[in-house]
Order: structure tokens, then sequence, then C-alpha cells
């Protein structure tokens, strides 16, 4: 069973910045990705970024492009999510989540992508 984790949210204000976690156990032979995931006050669940572990492929929905940036340790099986600039939209409950992809995979932003899900982390930004 993989387990998947996020960390590291908290309460900030506008323009602070934060260091989400997304820690996992082993994952499946091959490659994998890793995606972050807000869920905000309307309750829809919204792809934010995501990376590819074999050829680092990474992307980012356009409202955080240029503000987060997402990164992994592979020596400590941990995805970091680097949150800067934050605005008051940027709130919300971030979760991530990992899967199984193909070697010659760009990762998606849409959750069915994703098979293996943790709890989420709140992050929450006021104004």
């Amino acid at each position: 069973q993989v387990h998947v984790e996020a960390s590291g949210g908290d309460r900030v204000q506008a323009g602070g910045s934060l260091r989400l976690s997304c820690s996992h156990s082993k994952l499946p032979p091959g490659n994998s990705a890793v995606g972050w995931f807000r869920r905000g006050p309307e309750n829809e669940r919204e792809g934010i970024s995501c990376i590819v572990f074999s050829g680092g492929h990474t992307s980012y929905v356009d409202s955080v492009k240029g503000r987060f940036t997402i990164s992994r340790d592979n020596a400590k099986n941990t995805v970091y999510l680097q949150m800067s600039s934050l605005k008051p939209e940027d709130t919300g409950l971030y979760y991530c989540a990992a899967s199984r992809v193909n070697y010659d995979a760009d990762c998606i932003l849409n959750q069915d992508g994703y098979r293996y899900w943790g709890r989420g982390t709140q992050v929450t930004v006021s104004s």
C-alpha cells in the first residue's frame, strides 16, 4: 500500500511564503508523478502543480506560475511545493497525490490521473 501525506500548511499574511511537503512511501516500479491539488472555498479540487520523477517534467496552473515551485528530494521520498507571494485566493486544503506513469509521459493536473492520495494540509492566506 502506497502512503502519501501532505504537510506544512499554515496561516500566513498575503505576500508571505510557505513550503509544503509531500512525503511518500516507496512507489511502484517504473516512473511516477506527484501532483498537488487544492480544494478551495467553492469545494472544487483544482490541480496546482505536478512533477514527473524521470525526466523532471513539471507543470503549473496559470494562477501560480512564477510564484510556486515544485521540486523533489529523491533521498527523502519527498516532493515540495514552495509557495511565494501568496494571495488570499491561494487559501484552501492542499492535497498531494501520486501515481505511476509511462517513462515518456508528462504529468497532468487532472485528479483522475492519480491513484494514491493523502490527507490535505490547510493553507490560509489573510489579506
